[in-house]
């Protein structure tokens, strides 16, 4: 049996549904090649981030100002801003050499939260070759006065202006705590995100008990991770104009397997390259291969959403139905 891996992600046509997440690796060429070579069908560089743009801009601020107070020639002391390697200029060449070095599509990331810039910077990632834009936003509403509605209001604009600004796909990576998560997802189609992009992980600080400081602490994803996008992904499958990615728990073939049969286009991995080598991304596709062979797939399109609530003998299972059957039904050991 010729088993088709071809699968389509924000209009681009893949070789197959096992993308590399946004992370370290992708940043490094050489290991992009070795992913690419492995089988990976497309990579998500790392993400440039707000607070790195604006830090490295009112730095070199501080050093153009420095001692003009004193001495008006000192404004010559040190060259224009414009002479300066600041902002997104390093990451816009890492798309330009990455596009040189691997076939696979590149697809750029941006992380924030402000419309500010990013209209100007995922524009110019555009323009250094990226084939979409993914737009991870990671907002935390600390302020009390800030409202749900507010919030949305928020992540909404965001990507109706990032969009406008862009004639390359934009996928929108997204945290799960909506209120009405559903209907939200909805409105960032409309709002113009070609894909989304479940979950992004909120990494949590810890305490610090030498220091008495918060301690800021990256654990490696849980494959436990897959099933709050999996149930998602399979509500969300057919009800929204938008492409869908799961991009936290995907280790090993199963996990891709049923992140594919509940809906997603796509499965990223990252976590599981980390902890198994670059050689995980073929034993993925291996596995899945053969698992399609065994329950005689012919094709990841004929695959995907098989499981998706709107095509579950089920549909209960991905709602509240679930939570009930499964605390009714766990026994554990007795006590």
């Amino acid at each position: 049996m010729n088993l088709n891996l071809n699968t389509k992600y924000l209009g681009l046509q893949l070789a197959n549904p096992l993308v590399i997440a946004a992370c370290p690796i992708t940043g490094k060429i050489d290991w992009l090649k070795k992913l690419e070579e492995a089988g990976a069908a497309a990579a998500v560089m790392p993400s440039l981030f707000e607070e790195q743009i604006e830090h490295d801009e009112a730095e070199i601020a501080k050093l153009h100002e420095f001692g003009t107070q004193s001495f008006a020639e000192a404004l010559t002391y040190f060259p224009e801003e414009d002479d300066y390697r600041t902002g997104p200029e390093e990451y816009l060449e890492a798309i330009a050499q990455a596009k040189k070095a691997v076939k696979m599509p590149i697809i750029a990331s941006l992380n924030g939260t402000n419309k500010g810039g990013w209209v100007r910077y995922a524009k110019m990632m555009q323009e250094a070759g990226a084939d979409a834009v993914e737009l991870n936003i990671y907002y935390i509403a600390t302020d009390a006065a800030t409202s749900g509605g507010d919030v949305e209001s928020q992540y909404l604009d965001l990507v109706a202006a990032v969009k406008e600004s862009l004639s390359i796909p934009l996928a929108v990576k997204i945290g799960p705590y909506f209120s009405a998560m559903a209907n939200m997802a909805h409105r960032l189609s409309e709002a113009g995100a070609d894909g989304l992009v479940l979950f992004n992980r909120f990494l949590q600080p810890d305490i610090d008990l030498e220091t008495l400081e918060p301690n800021p602490k990256l654990l490696l994803s849980d494959p436990y991770e897959l099933l709050l996008p999996l149930r998602w992904v399979a509500i969300l499958r057919g009800r929204i104009d938008a492409s869908l990615a799961i991009t936290s728990g995907i280790h090993d073939a199963h996990s891709l397997a049923k992140a594919l049969l509940a809906g997603a286009d796509v499965g990223m991995v990252a976590s599981a390259i980390y902890q198994e080598g670059f050689e995980q991304v073929g034993r993925i596709l291996r596995g899945l291969q053969e698992w399609m062979k065994e329950k005689e797939y012919d094709s990841v399109e004929q695959l995907k959403g098989s499981i998706s609530q709107a095509n579950c003998p089920d549909p209960e299972a991905f709602a509240r139905g679930n939570y009930m059957k499964a605390l009714t039904t766990f026994t554990g050991r007795p006590i």
